[in-house]
Order: C-alpha cells, then sequence, then structure tokens
C-alpha cells in the first residue's frame, strides 16, 4: 500500500522594524536591528539588515514601525510584504 504524506505550509516569518525609505511607488525599505552575542569577545553587537516590502496603498512613511511578512517573490529583491503599521512616526 502507499502512504499519503500530507505537506504542511512552514510559518512565515515576521518582523518589526522601522521605514528608512518610501520613495518608491508601493515599495518601502525596513530596517530590522537584532543583537548578536559575539563569539569572541563576548558582547552584544547590533546587526541592521535592510528589507525591501511590498506597500500596496503607499501607507507606511519613514519613521514608522511596522510589521512585515515574508510572501512569495514579488520582484527580484521583494519577497516581504507589509503587514501593519505598528506605530506611526511623530
Amino acid at each position: 500500500m502507499e502512504e499519503m504524506t500530507v505537506q504542511t505550509k512552514a510559518a512565515k516569518r515576521t518582523f518589526v522594524g522601522l521605514v528608512t525609505s518610501d520613495k518608491m511607488d508601493k515599495s518601502i525599505v525596513v530596517s530590522i536591528t537584532t543583537k548578536k552575542r559575539d563569539r569572541l569577545y563576548k558582547k552584544y553587537v547590533t546587526r541592521t539588515k535592510k528589507y525591501m516590502c511590498h506597500d500596496e496603498n503607499n501607507d507606511a512613511h519613514v519613521g514608522d514601525t511596522v510589521r512585515i511578512v515574508e510572501c512569495r517573490p514579488l520582484s527580484k529583491n521583494k519577497c516581504w510584504r507589509l503587514a501593519e503599521i505598528v506605530e506611526r512616526a511623530k
């Protein structure tokens, strides 16, 4: 008899970060900052990575804190989309 294999979808990654650019149409750049411990010196170092995200309604602006979610590739650089705006810039 053949066994049925059930494939489950992997949970999509989510990050909370700061919008650093909104100059493009329907696209934003979000900076994600994490603290990582250095193996040699045992000190915490801040690492920053930029992700290009899809913003369908051009809602987010520079300085906003946003939540982004992984999605299918939308272009060469975009495989993230805006889930929600956590906090507006003041």
